[in-house]
């Protein structure tokens, strides 16, 4: 019987795997902050509309003015790698914390959380990145599978690999992008591998080899099912 290969890109694909959180957010700011003007007034429309009563309406625009303006001031300070900082804030901008305390009910404010989240991971503080991860309003986008993501890269770094199996999964369901997807069901697959559930890590390897067949995770995964298989039989 042939000896599985191990790939030669094994280093980087484990890379991506911990920085989940960032996969997928480095892309997201270039179009989301490039048009940020345009996504805001968007954002601030629909929540005025839902809100549905003219006073408070008025209330929640003013506040998300703020907000924005408020977030856009302490964004260069993350952007610049000064994580504490942009969770502090500076003599100049008021910082992440103090933006989701005084506007989290707006959409500045939530995206506030998710910059809070990747702060704080990028510091070590897993417990609160976990909390704004969790507090984070995520829809069925790249940002909110990259929320999720960003979970279960915290319960694997806790060795919960169960459960940061089934948050990946939940992320590459979340969205169906061929960049990121085949990056959180390889992710998946290996937590799950870890767990010693090697069914479900066969089914997350099945998926890339099966629909992201063009990707940068499908290149060795025939290693990856091999291995699995060899447990499973």
């Amino acid at each position: 019987m042939a000896t599985l290969k191990a790939p030669k890109t094994i280093s980087r694909r484990q890379e991506l795997r911990k920085d989940a959180v960032t996969t997928v957010w480095v892309r997201i700011q270039e179009v989301f902050y490039g048009n940020r003007g345009i996504a805001w007034a968007v954002a601030s429309g629909i929540v005025t509309i839902v809100a549905g009563i003219l006073g408070w309406n008025f209330f929640q625009d003013a506040r998300g003015v703020q907000a924005d303006e408020a977030l856009g001031g302490i964004i260069r300070t993350y952007e610049n790698g000064d994580y504490q900082l942009a969770l502090d804030g500076t003599a100049t901008a008021v910082g992440l914390l103090e933006i989701i305390d005084d506007y989290g009910s707006t959409p500045a404010g939530n995206i506030a959380r998710f910059y809070a989240a990747d702060a704080s991971y990028r510091l070590g503080d897993y417990e609160t990145a976990l909390e704004f991860f969790e507090d984070y309003n995520g829809g069925n986008d790249l940002l909110g599978a990259s929320a999720l993501a960003g979970q279960g890269a915290i319960y694997e770094l806790s060795a919960d690999f169960e459960r940061a199996a089934d948050l990946y999964v939940r992320a590459a369901e979340t969205v169906d992008n061929s960049l990121v997807s085949p990056i959180y069901w390889m992710s998946a697959g290996l937590a799950y591998q870890k767990a010693g559930i090697f069914e479900d890590a066969e089914t997350a390897f099945r998926t890339i080899k099966d629909t992201y067949p063009d990707s940068e995770e499908a290149k060795d995964i025939d290693f990856y099912l091999g291995r699995v298989l060899v447990r499973l039989n």
